[in-house]
């Protein structure tokens, strides 16, 4: 919650992870796993909701819930929520993550994913929802690429993707921008990433504010 709380102070849009519980309940986290950032072996989707309220991250804050987050947005600041989903099963963090956003139905907020699956489930149970597709190139050969992304965005038919600051300049992203479909990039870390970035895309995902 402290970088959250400085993007917040420093009137900086913010771009999260989600992933659910056990229970359906949407939670901050970026990994699938609890080791790296909270020393358990347990995958955060097998535990529920109200025992990750109690597992302490690094700086001694808890993993927050999306809830939380929005709470604490209160509107002021745009949020992108990218939806992790490593299964088959997508209906349970759509579900949570829809009902976390119904409370705040005029606050700035878009979602995303590497799933088109679940960009589909918006389009379908809430169409009002602006939504972007995630892709990336990277350990892909061309025609695979190629294939995959063509497919997804049919599946996922988004309001802007985002693309892999390493795969830009891209077909993909000029055919996009051709078309008025809005190019994110992510993440840009570095001055050289900035200046890719304001020739190829529309605006960033970044971890540090320079400036």
């Amino acid at each position: 919650m402290a970088a959250f709380e400085a993007a917040i102070a420093g009137d900086y849009g913010i771009e999260c992870d989600v992933r659910p519980s056990r229970d359906g309940i949407a939670f901050v986290f970026h990994d699938a796993g609890l080791n790296r950032m909270a020393g358990r072996d347990d995958k955060l989707a097998d535990l529920e909701g109200a025992t990750l309220d109690g597992v302490a991250l690094p700086d001694g804050s808890m993993i927050p819930r999306l809830s939380t987050l929005l709470a604490r947005c209160d509107g002021r600041v745009p949020l992108l929520v990218e939806i992790k989903s490593d299964g088959r099963d997508i209906d349970p963090i759509c579900r949570a993550v829809a009902h976390d956003l119904t409370l705040w139905p005029d606050a700035p907020v878009a979602v995303m994913s590497f799933n088109p699956r679940t960009m589909r489930w918006f389009a379908c149970h809430r169409p009002e929802q602006i939504r972007g597709l995630v892709v990336t190139q990277q350990g892909k050969g061309w025609l695979r690429g190629r294939i995959e992304r063509t497919l997804a965005l049919w599946l996922a038919k988004p309001d802007f993707i985002a693309c892999d600051i390493r795969d830009l300049p891209s077909a993909l992203s000029r055919h996009a921008r051709a078309r008025g479909l809005p190019v994110l990039t992510w993440t840009v870390r570095s001055e050289g990433d900035r200046h890719q970035a304001a020739a190829h895309a529309d605006q960033i995902i970044f971890e540090i504010a320079h400036g």
